[in-house]
């Protein structure tokens, strides 16, 4: 199972790789980049894993990203998620066998996912979904070993998986109560499941902690400047309409249903939910309501405004975050494997293929996979401009010159252009991007400036100009339905 998982892995990250979208969408350019900056920057260290996203997926990377040919093409991201999307496979297929009780519906459930044609494409870029669906399938596996053994090896695996989970994405925070409670009920001994409680919220506690010590705010990630309420509140502030399911629980359940559709494929849902029947008469309940949590979690986040979720064929009709449905590829698998298991033993492996192929025949009747295709349509001109802007800076910097930028979608064209990061003054480098920023005329002495028009570079090189460095704006590019990108060089001399 594992070589198969890995051989299927690997041709997509090829195809991915061979076709220019490792780093289609704009996250997985970010999330390349931080990795990179933890080391390869001017003020490296902890601080650079930054406050928004959790850490454990940018840690993963930090081997293989600091190869430079690696990081220019994106693969260093490919690599770690791809070796997620094998783990969470093989965790799915040994957890489907245990509570199955038969190898046959475990093959079903694991190329069930495996074959889904976005979850193959996330895998085979730096994005944090295969990562989690590793940790989820862990954690599963590891719930039910230590309701076999009650051992405290069974127990460490829990705690780990729990922590790899609430280390790469939040709603790993949110399955933590909920498995508390479970172990509480199968422990023979109590005090395992306080052992588990307190184990598991090293990961929280710890992110909790760096905020505090690098921002000053324990929930910077939550409510700072850069945080997702954050931003919305600044929309709003500046009149965009409010998302779908904001503070409507049937919309919210409408576009994140919508969305499921899209990823998984009806098919798909369907044979999950006749699965589930035959599952829960058969009273298997925990795996469903493990799986279950992270739809619960992002329904309630749609509701509450801190994850908007766009589809094609709903207001606004636009491609946003449409990936997040993919959280219910796990539990739709694992469900439809339970249908394996209403035929004779001598029959099962073959309705597990049938299964597993009436769902793919239809994702691939569907066309185009939907979070490519979200990728595809929100970077066309993000690509475009990011080229650009490499293009110009890889044949006129000079190694060492120095480059000031706002870290984001900007150091996209630092890679591009293989500026290595620590050559790069942005807001990661305290105190020196604040001292460039607010008092350019003293502290700004980068000769190169990338800027958004009207970005805190842009505003710095204005007031340089009155008493300090002059800087010549030589490239100003203009995509559609892009921001203009503006790159400026610095004079030795002040014009007169």
């Amino acid at each position: 199972m594992v070589l198969l998982l890995a051989a299927i892995s690997a041709a997509a990250v090829v195809w991915t790789a061979r076709h220019g979208y490792t780093l289609s969408y704009g996250d997985a350019e970010a999330h390349l980049n931080i990795a990179r900056r933890v080391l390869d920057s001017r003020t490296p260290g902890p601080e650079q894993f930054g406050t928004v996203w959790l850490p454990l997926p940018h840690a993963l990377m930090i081997p293989f990203v600091m190869r430079d040919d690696w990081w220019h093409s994106g693969l260093a991201g490919a690599i770690p998620s791809a070796a997620c999307f094998v783990l969470a496979g093989a965790f799915l297929f040994t957890a489907a066998r245990r509570i199955y009780a038969s190898a046959a519906a475990g093959w079903a459930v694991a190329l069930l996912f495996a074959l889904n044609p976005n979850m193959l494409y996330l895998q085979s870029t730096p994005m944090t979904e295969p990562m989690f669906a590793a940790s989820l399938a862990g954690l599963l596996w590891a719930t039910l070993w230590f309701r076999d053994a009650q051992s405290l090896g069974a127990l460490l695996a829990v705690a780990v998986a729990s922590n790899a989970a609430s280390l790469t994405r939040y709603e790993g925070w949110f399955l933590i109560p909920f498995v508390a409670l479970y172990l509480l009920v199968v422990a023979r001994t109590k005090r395992h499941a306080v052992l588990f409680g307190v184990l598991a919220l090293i990961g929280p506690a710890a992110w909790l902690a760096h905020n505090q010590h690098y921002f000053g705010n324990p929930l910077e990630f939550y409510n700072g400047y850069y945080s997702a309420q954050a931003i919305y509140q600044r929309q709003l502030a500046q009149g965009i309409a409010r998302y779908p399911g904001d503070h409507d629980w049937r919309r919210a359940f409408e576009y994140y249903f919508a969305a499921m559709r899209l990823t998984n494929g009806s098919v798909m849902l369907a044979a999950g939910a006749a699965g589930a029947f035959v599952a829960l008469y058969r009273r298997i309940w925990w795996p469903l309501a493990l799986l279950a949590l992270p739809l619960v979690f992002y329904v309630w986040s749609i509701y509450s405004s801190g994850a908007p979720l766009y589809v094609p064929h709903l207001w606004p009709n636009a491609w946003y975050n449409t990936r997040y449905a993919l959280a219910a590829l796990p539990l739709a698998a694992l469900a439809a494997g339970a249908l394996v298991t209403i035929f004779p033993s001598n029959m099962r492996l073959a309705a597990a293929l049938i299964v597993a192929g009436g769902v793919s025949a239809e994702l691939a009747f569907m066309g185009e996979p939907v979070c490519w295709k979200e990728a595809q349509v929100n970077s066309i001109s993000r690509r475009a401009w990011t080229h650009e802007a490499a293009v110009f800076l890889a044949a006129n910097y000079r190694p060492g010159s120095g480059v000031i930028y706002s870290f984001g979608d900007l150091a996209g064209v630092v890679r591009e252009a293989g500026i290595p990061l620590r050559e790069g003054l942005h807001q990661g480098n305290h105190p020196y991007w604040e001292a460039a920023i607010t008092r350019p005329e003293l502290f700004l002495r980068e000769e190169w400036a990338l800027a958004i028009s009207g970005d805190a570079v842009a505003t710095a090189i204005l007031r340089a100009q009155r008493r300090g460095p002059h800087y010549e704006l030589r490239r100003r590019i203009i995509v559609k339905g892009a921001p203009v990108i503006e790159i400026y060089r610095r004079q030795l001399a002040r014009p007169q």
